[in-house]
């Protein structure tokens, strides 16, 4: 008989290092000093920017923000929501209250969802700590 037990869930950090399209979204979570927190018990749901989305930043935006650590720190704690907040949930939402304080609006029009200027491209990633939500565009509040 198989064993139906799954592998041990991973955090967002170790499920976003483990996924090459968020490389860059990781390098930004450990410049700012997010490591810990979004390590920690959430749970969180993040709207993850692919490494595509961080490329569409103007020139020089990425590497300006990766020399202020603050300054990236509230620009990713913008693309975090406590608690987990599932598909299912995010499309009754016309907005989330982010981490850092700010509302970031959401829209549903038919199957396309928008969270701010960013099209929601993959839902529930579930880890042990929350869910990712992956989005097309950098919010910045």
């Amino acid at each position: 008989m198989e064993s139906s037990e799954e592998a041990p869930m991973q955090n967002i950090v170790e499920t976003a290092s483990a996924d090459e399209q968020f490389s860059t979204l990781v390098t930004a979570i450990q410049t700012a000093g997010l490591v810990d927190t979004l390590s920690g018990d959430g749970p969180f749901t993040v709207f993850a920017p692919t490494n595509a989305a961080f490329e569409k930043l103007p020139a020089g935006t990425l590497e300006d923000l990766l020399s202020k650590p603050e300054e990236l720190k509230k620009i990713l704690t913008y693309h975090v929501v406590s608690g987990e907040v599932l598909a299912k949930d995010v499309v009754k939402l016309t907005e989330a209250t982010t981490v850092n304080g700010k509302v970031a609006p959401i829209s549903v029009n038919g199957d396309v969802v928008k969270i701010g200027d960013a099209t929601v491209t993959k839902t529930d990633i579930k880890t042990k700590n929350g869910v990712i939500h992956v989005i097309d565009t950098v919010l910045i509040p």
